[in-house]
């Protein structure tokens, strides 16, 4: 009997960036396509975006893909799907409702046109080897799902981000009895969220929000100003519910927020009292004590309407010494710098701004704490466990804190590595291959068009600027004299004539020497001679461009 190959494209080891590849004999199921952000050493990098390399490989090797599943609506789990898909051939996508309508709203954003198949339900359904159903699970977005994939080798549980809300605001509890009748069939192998596995307190349910909302709602003189994640639904109906009980209007504010809503209410999982919701260019035909509005931008990113409307550029709303302004989400690990910039620009214009840190109530996480993840473990009962969607500090921490306690052993906690080919059997899980990833980089309309090398020159300019140097040759002669040096962040040229002297006599030393070096090899020479001497005398290390210009 073949074995049941699992890779993880990205949500191994990363929070973000989801997507894996259920591989069995010739056939390849493939689940959720998210994005990923980048960090520091990425500047003007927009997205990262899965490696699906492996994926054509095997394609061209004559393997088919026989569908896509999706768990749920947020981006970081379905947004890649317009990068991707283009360079796939054609097949069927599944997701829940509302996950489906943000994903073909993301495809049709980034100029794809593919359909989601809607399952609404938990009966099974066949591709090609596998059978999948899906179970209602609690989130931060409506419609999230765990999916239920049935192998010829096994059960394999597919627990993305969920947490054990008891009381959630549409009433659609974790189905964990369909959960346990699946833990009793014997599952081979759990795939299971440990984002939060660091808290030993349960989850708070999100329904605890609203109240916390409502009254600072009630206290507020001017507009109620209110920023969050696009995509939490629960938490946005709760916000118009408070609205609406203190007599003031709702409207939306940014693109995103405006798509997410108009998606939600056209399948029914948002409501609207009756005339609590306008038009937000008719926001001034209200008094600001009238007003609730949500905009999008609660991380803070630049040229978000959160961000313009901070700096005053929006030219919708104004924020006001008598408007409150409440974050209700917490900043994105490696976004705390853009996140709390904003709240800093807000308290510097007297603006009374509220966010989690000094109201804890605006926010309750979507991600199940150790107790919930124990819970559900118990619940399944797999022979092997993997955990999935956090750090590898919240991978290993979920291994000693919550599978070990429960009487895992060690070999049956898969912590396979990025790019690790892990196979399993009904007798046995390891690690059989390994590919190399490298993750394309979306740069404004480029895609895997900018690589180590442009992103390791970004960072030289970043840190130590960059300098020109501009060699003049007449008649196959460099004329020497007519070396010019441009220099930007690294040394303003008119108060550094000692250090451009030096660079001039530098290239002249390097020149004279290498005189039967070609261009190529010359320009070469200079940048890495010229880097190290400029290093060695002022600690810094610029770019160096030569430049040969023939006249």
């Amino acid at each position: 009997m073949s074995g049941l190959k699992i890779i993880s494209l990205g949500g191994s080891g990363v929070v973000t960036q989801n997507m894996y590849v259920y591989e069995y004999a010739n056939e390849l199921l493939l689940v959720d396509c998210g994005i990923g952000f980048p960090d520091v050493q990425m500047p003007g990098v927009d997205i990262l975006i899965p490696d699906i390399t492996y994926i054509l490989e095997q394609l061209k090797a004559g393997k088919k893909i026989v569908g896509m599943v999706l768990s749920h609506g947020h981006d970081d789990h379905i947004a890649a799907t317009a990068h991707i898909l283009p360079h796939l051939p054609n097949f069927p996508i599944y997701g829940s409702p509302l996950t489906a309508g943000f994903a073909e709203d993301r495809m049709k954003e980034g100029g794809t046109d593919h359909k989601v198949t809607v399952i609404d339900n938990t009966r099974p359904f066949t591709l090609g080897s596998f059978t999948v159903s899906l179970i209602p699970v609690t989130h931060s977005v409506p419609d999230t799902r765990h999916i239920v994939i049935r192998t010829p080798v096994g059960i394999v549980y597919h627990g993305s981000d969920f947490k054990l809300d008891p009381t959630p605001v549409d009433g659609e509890a974790s189905d964990l009895t369909s959960i346990k009748a699946v833990g009793d069939e014997g599952v081979l192998c759990m795939l299971i969220d440990c984002l939060r596995v660091e808290r030993t307190e349960r989850t708070s349910s999100e329904r605890t929000v609203g109240p916390v909302i409502e009254g600072i709602m009630a206290s507020t003189r001017g507009k109620s100003v209110i920023t969050l994640m696009s995509s939490h639904i629960h938490r946005i109906q709760q916000v118009v519910n408070a609205a609406s009980k203190h007599g003031r209007k709702v409207t939306f504010i940014g693109r995103s927020v405006e798509r997410n809503i108009a998606q939600a209410q056209q399948l029914g999982k948002i409501h609207f009292p009756e005339g609590v919701l306008i038009d937000k260019n008719d926001m001034d035909q209200y008094p600001d004590k009238m007003l609730c509005v949500i905009v999008a931008g609660s991380q803070g990113q630049e040229g978000s309407s959160m961000m313009r409307a901070i700096y005053g550029e929006h030219r919708m709303i104004k924020i006001t010494d008598d408007d409150t302004v409440i974050f209700s989400a917490d900043a994105i690990p490696g976004n705390e710098l853009n996140y709390f910039g904003a709240i800093d620009e807000l308290a510097r214009n007297r603006v009374h701004v509220l966010y989690p840190d000094v109201a804890p109530g605006l926010h309750q996480s979507g991600h199940a704490s150790m107790s919930e993840q124990r819970d559900l473990l118990e619940l399944v009962r797999p022979k092997y466990v993997l955990p999935i969607g956090g750090a590898d500090r919240h991978r290993f921490k979920f291994f000693e804190s919550v599978a070990r306690p429960l009487g895992y052993r060690s070999e049956q906690i898969l912590l396979p590595s990025s790019g690790d080919v892990l196979e399993l059997t009904p007798n046995d899980a390891r690690v059989v291959d390994r590919i190399e990833l490298k993750p394309p980089i979306v740069d404004g309309l480029g895609i895997g068009d900018v690589g180590p090398v442009v992103l390791a020159d970004r960072v030289a300019l970043s840190k130590a600027g960059i300098v020109v140097v501009v060699l003049v040759r007449k008649n196959r002669q460099f004329d020497l004299g007519q070396t010019m040096i441009i220099s930007r962040g690294f040394i303003f040229v008119r108060d550094a004539q000692e250090v451009i002297e030096f660079i001039k006599q530098e290239v002249a030393t390097i020149v004279s020497k290498e005189k039967k070096a070609k261009d190529e090899a010359l320009r070469h020479m200079i940048e890495k001679r010229l880097a190290r001497k400029l290093y060695k005398i002022i600690q810094r290390e610029p770019l160096i461009v030569p430049v040969i210009l023939d006249i």
